[in-house]
């Protein structure tokens, strides 16, 4: 899938500039020995071309791709050349899939002016993308039941897509197929699949919901008898208790009589008799509060309510939400109310149940419920067992269809880049191609041909063109991390000395100056050595956690800045920051100093970042001038080149090679240096104050000490060596003539250029005109 994705990405047009992108997860190409590849810039990075681009680049470099010298390989892109496919519509899709599958092509699109939902293949695309909608949908219903994917088996090879393949977008159009290669078709499985897991899906929840309410019932049931029973038995006491006092003599035996019969008569009244009625329901727990309070509000005191949680026996498979759940009986009396009481009910999402009268009644329901739940648990079962073999059955063939699926997909993506001939039959296509692979394309387009069963060779061949050809540099897995550092920054380009060698070395070794720690080093070292010897099945894992890709991909990269870093970090003396006796580096006894301590640290590593730093813009402008050189731009060479090196080393080199000297002839005991006596270390030089006024040309004394040998005040601020006076002036006049030089004359040069050429166009013209008139007259 991978490498099938790399020949899909689209150079962009000069005419419109505008540009498709293949998705940043896909771009990963296979080259034909192998290794891994990286597209053109334009397409690797998704980074628009436009016209102004184009001309931009043509007058920085105003050559051909033609003129463009052999010397290519790791150093610079590789020879890149535009060519032209002529292709039968029988023959196009084995065609682009084969390439696509040799990933080192780049299509051009064809078409700018046409909108996406105008091209040729729109309705293929589109059902492309209802075919991965539906994988989309299988795949997250296994991940919901935690079934994994099964990996491809075999090589890569054995899941090409092929010109049949097509046939099954086919099934969704009344159009006959284009094609008649029979294959695997994807459709009829994505369908049935789809039907059978909707409707399982549906089925359980039915069931689930039948479930729930059945448990909610159960619970109704047996709470409202045991309230019940315990109205039973609380009755049962009183008149047990009227008998036990009425048999006793001492007691007034009138008054008794008449207040004990008027209890009984008040507690012993049936339902029946005061028309009592009652509901019973279950209602969530946190709202049972509130709804007490409305239904006394809304009854005015006249209606009875009892409450009761919901105790899980585990019987209930949705357990978490009965668990916040309590069931509610309220009595009440009249029509009225119960209208009132069912409409609270309603605005609280009370469910209702219906609950018998009578003893008999409430256990006959109760026992026919638990038989309804058990057969419902077991259908429930069986539906979920059916449900997960279907799903785990498709998890074997899952990978592979949305392999073939985004193949197909970007396929057609790209054949809408195609435009078709005058007789609509041939389809042209135009692709940015590696000079050195122009045979293994030709070599893959008639194998396509030969397996589409097209009688109609497929022809390339090379077109000659102005416009700025794209950027290929050739990497593998060890180059691949630092050439994704450099593209990060900006992509040279073509025919641009390819920094990614350099940074190889560089990048980890100021990494490392920052870093520089032995044991820390170490931990680098040994992650990036797990990475790399467990590479291939790390690579097979399918790992899709993107931090993990992050530092999987830059293994070769972790790999250097911890091995440098165990080096500096001898250098700085540490072991995860903890300082020892030291062999080499810096005394860690620098670190009791009160005072210094922060003096000497700071100083020794600005200096060392310093040095570094101009070193690393003095090597990037040497690699300009061979660029220059090599694109022979004596403009560049004569009016950027030598003013940018000269300001560089009139003020950064002149400060590297003070600090240098300074190093070396300047020391805490006292001496002669440069002709000048040196009393000790608080007369050494100041570098950055007197850079600052060797900027402002500020006159100072010269030398350390007076005529009659005692220092001189503020000693450092003095020059320190025989003519540095003059010196710095020169350089500071020859640093600032050096600006305008860089900023003005080659645009104006350029400027100039550019209206000779447009005099010299209209010229032409007017002495056509004239020529055309004359021989008119």
């Amino acid at each position: 899938m991978d490498s099938m994705t790399s020949v899909l990405v689209s150079d962009e047009s000069e005419v419109s500039g505008k540009s498709v992108v293949a998705p940043s997860s896909l771009r990963k190409v296979r080259s034909p020995i192998g290794t891994r590849t990286r597209l053109p810039a334009e397409a690797d990075t998704g980074r628009l071309f436009t016209k102004q681009d184009a001309a931009s680049r043509a007058r920085r470099h105003p050559m051909t791709h033609r003129s463009v010298g052999r010397e290519r390989g790791v150093w610079r892109s590789e020879e890149v050349c535009l060519a032209q496919l002529l292709l039968q519509p029988d023959a196009a899709f084995a065609c682009v899939a084969q390439l696509g599958e040799l990933g080192i092509v780049q299509f051009r699109d064809l078409n700018p002016s046409v909108s996406s939902f105008q091209r040729k293949y729109v309705n293929e695309v589109r059902r492309c993308d209802e075919l991965e909608r539906k994988l989309r949908y299988l795949r997250r219903e296994m991940k919901n039941e935690g079934i994994e994917l099964a990996e491809l088996a075999g090589s890569e090879e054995a899941h090409m897509t092929l010109p049949g393949d097509v046939i099954d977008l086919d099934v969704f159009s009344t159009s006959p197929p284009r094609l008649a290669l029979p294959n695997i078709r994807l459709t009829e499985p994505f369908e049935k699949l789809e039907k059978e897991l909707r409707e399982s899906n549906r089925n359980e929840e039915t069931l689930k919901k039948n479930h729930a309410e059945l448990i909610e019932l159960k619970h109704i049931l047996r709470k409202t008898q045991g309230l019940f029973e315990e109205m039973d038995q609380r009755r049962a006491r009183f008149v047990e208790g009227r008998n036990s006092t009425s048999s006793h003599p001492d007691e007034p035996p009138l008054i008794t009589t008449v207040e004990d019969d008027e209890a009984i008569h008040s507690r012993e009244i049936s339902l029946h008799i005061l028309k009592l009625r009652f509901v019973a329901g279950v209602i969530q727990r946190e709202r049972l509060l509130a709804f007490e309070k409305l239904l006394w509000r809304v009854c005015r005191g006249n209606a009875f309510l009892r409450t009761a949680d919901i105790d899980d026996d585990g019987s209930n498979p949705n357990s978490s939400e009965s668990a916040d759940r309590a069931v509610f009986i309220i009595f009440f009396q009249g029509e009225q109310l119960q209208i009132k009481i069912r409409k609270i009910c309603e605005s609280f999402r009370a469910h209702l149940h219906p609950c018998p009268e009578t003893p008999q009644e409430r256990r006959e329901m109760s026992i026919e419920v638990a038989t309804r739940i058990e057969d419902l648990n077991k259908v429930l079962a069986q539906t979920q067992q059916h449900k997960h073999r279907v799903l785990v059955a498709a998890s074997k063939n899952l990978r592979m269809w949305l392999t073939k699926v985004l193949k197909i997909k970007f396929i057609y993506h790209t054949l809408n880049l195609f435009s078709f001939d005058v007789t609509q039959r041939c389809l042209i296509a135009e692709v940015w191609c590696p000079e050195a692979e122009l045979d293994l394309v030709k070599q893959t387009l008639k194998r396509a041909t030969n397996e589409s069963g097209c009688q109609v060779p497929s022809i390339l061949h090379k077109i000659e063109t102005n416009q700025t050809l794209p950027t290929f540099h050739r990497t593998n897995k060890f180059t691949r991390g630092f050439q994704n550092i450099v593209d990060a920054y900006g992509i040279a380009n073509y025919g641009e000395i390819n920094p990614a060698p350099y940074i190889m070395i560089s990048f980890p070794f100021l990494f490392a100056v920052m870093f520089g720690d032995i044991g820390h080093g170490v931990l680098m070292l040994a992650v990036a050595l797990f990475f790399i010897l467990k590479e291939k099945q790390l690579e097979t894992a399918n790992i899709n956690n993107e931090i993990f890709q992050t530092f999987f991909s830059g293994r070769y990269v972790i790999l250097l800045m911890g091995a440098f870093s165990i080096y500096t970090g001898f250098m700085y003396n540490e072991v995860f920051a903890k300082g020892s006796p030291y062999p080499i580096g810096v005394d860690p006894v620098w670190n009791l100093a009160e005072t210094n301590k922060l003096i000497f640290l700071n100083s020794m590593k600005m200096k060392m970042a310093v040095l570094l730093g101009i070193g690393q813009m003095t090597f990037g402008l040497i690699l300009s001038f061979y660029n220059h050189k090599y694109f022979k731009s004596d403009l560049d060479i004569k009016f950027m080149f030598i003013p940018q090196m000269l300001f560089l080393s009139c003020i950064f080199i002149y400060l590297c090679l003070q600090i240098i000297i300074k190093w070396i002839f300047f020391s805490w005991k006292a001496g002669s240096v440069f002709g000048f006596s040196y009393p000790g270390a608080s007369c050494a030089p100041s570098l950055l104050i007197g850079l600052i006024n060797m900027l402002m040309m500020k006159s100072r004394p010269s030398g350390f000490v007076s005529e009659n040998g005692e220092s001189i005040s503020q000693c450092h601020l003095n020059y320190w060596y025989p003519g540095q006076e003059l010196l710095e002036k020169i350089l500071v006049c020859v640093a600032v003539c050096c600006i305008p030089v860089m900023l003005f004359v080659k645009p104006f040069l350029q400027f100039r250029r550019h209206h000779k050429m447009v005099r010299s166009v209209h010229t032409s013209r007017n002495l056509v005109r004239i020529y055309a008139s004359f021989f008119q007259s």
